[in-house]
């Protein structure tokens, strides 16, 4: 029995590496909806999104041919999105703004219950769109992109403690926009 990992699109990505346009066109038909979802939650900027997407896709189809099949297409072509949405934001850092850290006494106790709060998706997406971007940024890798807060400090060039903080505030501004909301 084979214990390796079996990607469903795995005939596809086989045509797509040996230069098949129409298989391309199916692969990029198949992911590019998703991939730009995480591009517009980090980037909030749809014309950024759809420059930062073909430019991953261009990445992906590139290095296609070291892909693998280790593990699911997705979270491969995935890492490569976020990582040009990361190189995008710094390259616009002068933009991407963190506020000071706080010290360890102003930090929140992050035990409180979200779950009970009864927040709708929508709501938490709108809000989300509404963050200034060091705190959505930050927000988008930890709470939907799985990063750690070492990983998101080490990509952004920023403290573990200054990624930690601004997740906090993330959470506490969406909370304060979904109650104004209702």
């Amino acid at each position: 029995m084979d214990s390796g990992y079996q990607d469903i699109h795995r005939e596809i990505i086989e045509l797509c590496t040996a230069g098949n346009v129409k298989a391309q066109f199916k692969l990029y038909s198949l992911y590019s909806r998703a991939m730009f979802s995480i591009c517009m939650r980090m980037l909030n900027r749809r014309e950024e999104a759809e420059d930062v997407l073909q430019e991953a896709f261009t990445e992906i189809f590139d290095k296609l041919g070291t892909f693998r099949f280790e593990s699911a297409f997705g979270s491969w072509a995935k890492r490569i999105v976020v990582n040009k949405c990361i190189n995008h934001l710094r390259r616009k850092k002068p933009d991407l703004r963190f506020e000071a850290e706080l010290r360890d006494a102003e930090i929140e106790d992050d035990s409180v219950d979200y779950e009970n709060l009864n927040l709708q998706v929508e709501k938490v997406k709108k809000a989300m769109y509404e963050l200034p971007d060091g705190y959505r940024v930050i927000f988008s890798l930890y709470a939907l992109e799985g990063y750690d807060h070492e990983e998101i400090s080490s990509v952004l060039g920023i403290s573990e403690s200054t990624s930690k903080t601004q997740y906090m505030r993330a959470k506490a501004k969406i909370r304060d926009l979904i109650i104004r909301m209702t």
